[in-house]
């Protein structure tokens, strides 16, 4: 009995990496659709970047739509949350240190994604409320919903910043690591140096589509891998076990 319990309980911890790195791919997938549906889809139909008057009334009409695109804003916010604590503790064993970096970079990232939420639900507070905005006309109040909007748009910019760092040291990483394969951490770090060039966003807007095409490589790549494959637990386990050694003697 004692001998069965040992079995279940070594399977158990061999499993756990690779139950890790799916469910670290299924709040990928939902942290980049959330995100997406939210800040392009829901926003991309109904803002009018020249027109507030058209951009308002496109607002109060899909009302329905607007709120849906809210929700999945804040939806993404915790996607990414639960997204790099897992990967904060998949990739432990490579570098703790560089693992925490890399969490920190999403976890500043994700209070960014916070305030684009707050950003994108302040137009419909304002083109909804009454009282003591009345002193306000109504294109004044219009063109204050697009002002928010546009600052939406810049703060989801300074999120991909902390995003494009946080490719780039799991990326690196990944190739320090013996349970994935090198190349998709190289793929990895070069969607996050793309997603640097919005550390000027003139340049960013100049070249886009191109300086995104990388992470459409490595973030699909990185996802499907996670998905289908995973890990390699064994050499998860050794890298762990080697990691656990060196933090017992004091070298981490």
């Amino acid at each position: 009995m004692g001998m069965n319990t040992a079995v279940r309980a070594e399977r158990t911890r061999e499993v756990s990496p690779l139950v890790n790195a799916r469910l670290a791919g299924i709040f990928y997938l939902l942290a980049g659709t959330t995100s997406a549906f939210g800040e392009f889809i829901v926003l991309g139909r109904l803002v009018v970047p020249s027109d507030a008057a058209a951009t308002a009334n496109h607002i109060v009409v899909n009302e329905p739509f607007y709120w849906l695109g809210f929700a999945a804003a804040l939806l993404a916010v915790a996607c990414h949350i639960a997204w790099a604590v897992l990967f904060y503790g998949l990739f432990r064993p490579v570098n703790r240190s560089l693992s925490l970096l890399a969490a920190i970079f999403l976890v500043v990232g994700c209070a960014t994604l916070a305030l684009c939420a707050f950003l994108q639900l302040a137009p419909m507070v304002i083109l909804r409320a009454g009282g003591y905005l009345s002193v306000f006309t109504g294109s004044q109040l219009q063109a204050l919903a697009l002002l928010f909007l546009n600052l939406n748009a810049q703060c989801y910019n300074i999120f991909l910043v902390f995003f494009g760092f946080y490719l780039v040291v799991i990326g690196y990483l990944v190739v320090r690591s013996t349970f994935m394969p090198g190349i998709l951490g190289v793929l990895y770090a070069l969607a996050g140096l793309g997603y640097l060039t919005y550390l000027v966003p003139p340049i960013a807007n100049d070249i886009y589509p191109i300086n995104l095409a990388p992470a459409g490589v490595g973030e699909v790549a990185m996802i499907l891998w996670l998905l289908i494959v995973g890990v390699n637990v064994e050499q998860w386990k050794k890298q762990e076990r080697r990691f656990a050694a060196e933090a017992g003697a004091g070298i981490l």
